[in-house]
């Protein structure tokens, strides 16, 4: 069913997730487009994001944030266009971007949203490379990576959204980039397109061997967006005083349990004690948000350029967002993954 001018879509909560999600996680339901009062205005959504940490806004468990709660509609970011407003600053027809979920109408008081102006280049962008994740790869490897040149970095999850910035930032600044990969296909794009030295595949035969042969002076800087299998695989090659920014842990999720085997706590602590390894996981904008206009400075200055390459996903449609995000939890995506929720104009 298309967006539509009188009914607002919105997928809310139905129940918490135990492992994957699946068909029973989220319901859709429609309601009346809201009205604003003085102050507000109402924003269409056309582009909505899909990202890793929503699965862990489907939990109660403790977290950085509050969960959403059952009822409560989807939480994500957005780009829309203002459909009518009573609030100074913002006039009918402006793009924004923000946080109004997974929703085809949402009022707002302008808190937490950022006008893109009445004609930008690429809106959707601004859920990408010039938005949230690019800004991550940018402050995750500056502040906690300390690149320099002539260091090695490895990067999980390469041909995503945010490990496709980290690499090819890598390159800008002079590092040799190793990234990893699900396919021959992702890791073709990561070397042909966005540049990195090598890409190693790991659902390969073989994948800790290839990736040792790929880092010959060992690992001096690790971009951790995935851990399990491919952590394993990094870990014994972490070079003596290896920073490692902790982005994600894309490969537990879903998990429901602690993973088979022994307990390797000891051994990991002892060698982050030995090799004197800094691991720092971060929450992009309470940790670093003061960084975003010399952020937003660098990168579109990149991206006008043509150092930095994007590949984005554009699914069609809002009903389509939970198949598309169940898809994304297992490895599916392929860059970053976009839905569009409406038209443009």
């Amino acid at each position: 069913m298309p967006q539509s001018t009188t009914s607002n879509r919105r997928f809310v909560l139905a129940e918490r997730p135990k492992g994957e999600p699946d068909d029973r996680t989220l319901r859709l339901e429609a309601a009346e487009v809201p009205k604003p009062g003085d102050g507000q205005m109402v924003l269409r959504t056309v582009f909505l994001s899909l990202d890793p940490y929503m699965r862990g806004r489907m939990s109660d468990a403790p977290s950085y944030a509050a969960p959403v709660e059952i009822g409560q509609t989807m939480v994500g970011g957005t780009v829309s266009r203002v459909v009518e407003s009573r609030l100074d600053g913002f006039s009918k027809g402006d793009w924004v971007v923000g946080f109004t979920g997974w929703q085809d109408y949402a009022l707002s008081d302008g808190k937490g949203v950022t006008s893109l102006g009445a004609n930008p280049s690429h809106p959707s962008w601004a859920l990408g490379v010039t938005g949230m994740p690019g800004f991550t790869a940018w402050s995750g490897l500056n502040e906690i990576g300390q690149p320099k040149a002539g260091e090695t970095l490895v990067v999980g999850g390469a041909s995503g959204p945010v490990g496709a910035t980290v690499g090819q930032i890598g390159k800008i600044l002079g590092l040799t980039v190793v990234g990893i990969a699900g396919g021959a296909e992702k890791c073709a794009h990561v070397v042909d397109t966005l540049g990195f030295d090598a890409c190693i595949d790991y659902k390969a035969d073989g994948f800790a061997a290839k990736l040792k042969r790929a880092t010959p002076e060992g690992i001096d800087i690790y971009f951790e967006n995935v851990g399990g299998a491919v952590f394993d695989a990094v870990a014994p090659l972490l070079n003596t005083g290896a920073r490692i920014p902790l982005c994600g842990l894309i490969a537990q999720y879903n998990a429901t349990g602690l993973p088979d085997g022994p307990d390797r706590l000891g051994w990991l602590m002892g060698m982050f004690l030995k090799k004197r390894i800094t691991l720092r996981g971060f929450i992009v904008f309470d940790d670093f948000g003061h960084l975003y206009p010399e952020f937003a400075k660098e990168m579109n200055g990149w991206v006008e350029a043509g150092k930095i390459k994007y590949r984005e996903e554009m699914i069609d449609g809002l009903e389509e967002a939970p198949r598309a995000f169940i898809g994304l939890l297992r490895g599916e995506g392929f860059g970053k993954r976009v839905i569009r929720v409406g038209p443009d104009a």
